[in-house]
């Protein structure tokens, strides 16, 4: 059984955790200068969250085409998130599936600390 009951929660989780990515600018200045926009889909539940400089989107209504999109399950997610699976190691298993530049995207994983540094909060109010 999956961390996440519905993809509604899953949603919600991974939406707040990637606002708090949109708060800080030194990501947002990264990701404007790359042209930077990252369609993820999460399965087992089914949810997906587009995230760009201008805000982040949650189901299938993205504004325009990902630079990067990011394929896993919500478990692969959480794990990541909770720094139990590093991001080479997902990908290199199969895990995590990247359509785009995987270098752009492991270039990235530096300014991410802030969401990795919150996650565990946030996963812990929505009682995972």
């Amino acid at each position: 059984m999956s961390v996440f009951p519905s993809g509604e929660m899953a949603g919600d989780v991974f939406g707040r955790l990637f606002s708090v990515l949109l708060e800080n600018e030194q990501f947002v200045e990264k990701a404007r200068k790359e042209s930077l926009s990252v369609q993820l889909v999460h399965s087992k539940p089914d949810c997906r969250i587009f995230v760009s400089p201008e805000g982040v989107v949650l189901g299938d209504a993205a504004p325009f085409k990902a630079a990067i999109t990011l394929k896993m399950t919500c478990d692969t997610a959480h794990a990541l998130w909770l720094g139990r699976l590093p991001v080479p190691t997902a990908i290199a298993t199969g895990k995590l599936r990247i359509r785009g530049r995987i270098a752009k995207v492991l270039e990235l994983v530096p300014l991410l600390q802030p969401a990795f540094d919150r996650y565990p909060d946030i996963a812990a109010e929505a009682g995972l």
